[in-house]
């Protein structure tokens, strides 16, 4: 039985700006397993955002496909597209995106409130806060925090409804290099404890490390 989680095959995205057609993917082929910490890594225009855009479900590709448990992606009908990002993915950006007059806990909890708060969902914030070492944070305003602690509010917000997949664009990109070390030792520490698959664009190569997945991009291609 595999498990490859999302795959990309022959992807291209192709935008217009005026009269010029640019190719910002050019026939990407990837596959990512369950459970592995990956790095999408390039010069700026390269086309990293755009890859995560497209298998996030943000952004339907000119061309191609992509499965996610086998599953052909851009084939879901809106309902079933909207239900993906919402529940089957988490994703964290660089410039942390929190309801400035929400606390951490309340910025947790902001992708269950369409549906209603639970005394579950209370707690699993509240076990997340914990894990991400916020314990003692967690009625602070987003001014009340560093940007390390406020990109760690964002990881638990991603994690909130348990998702098969985090996209993080950039999420070191606010931090100096030792807060981004801890926040990215943070995503490691839930990728190992609870086997969640990581898919982490980023300029910092410092962060890699040997047994991470590392896809290149340059000009909207992965090279070795």
């Amino acid at each position: 039985m595999s498990n490859v989680l999302i795959k990309a095959k022959e992807v291209w995205k192709t935008y217009k700006v005026g009269e010029v057609f640019v190719n910002a993917l050019r026939g990407v082929n990837l596959s990512i397993k369950e459970g592995e910490f990956v790095f999408i890594v390039g010069p700026s225009g390269s086309g990293k955002t755009t890859l995560l855009d497209v298998l996030g479900g943000l952004s339907r590709p000119t061309k191609g496909k992509v499965f996610v448990r086998g599953n052909d992606l851009y084939s879901f009908d809106d309902y079933e597209l909207s239900f993906y990002r919402r529940y089957k993915v988490g994703f964290v950006f660089q410039a942390f995106n929190l309801a400035p007059s929400l606390t951490a806990f309340e910025n947790v909890l902001l992708p269950k409130m369409p549906d209603g708060i639970s005394k579950q969902d209370k707690e699993k914030a509240e076990e997340l806060l914990k894990v991400l070492g916020l314990g003692k944070r967690k009625n602070h305003k987003p001014t009340q925090l560093s940007g390390g602690e406020k990109q760690r509010v964002a990881i638990a917000r991603a994690l909130i409804n348990n998702p098969l997949i985090i996209f993080a664009d950039e999420p070191t990109g606010e931090l100096d290099s030792k807060t981004g070390e801890e926040v990215i030792e943070y995503m490691r520490k839930i990728n190992k404890e609870e086997k969640k698959t990581f898919v982490i664009v980023t300029h910092d190569l410092e962060y890699i490390k040997k047994r991470d997945k590392v896809f290149k991009l340059k000009d909207g291609r992965i090279v070795k």
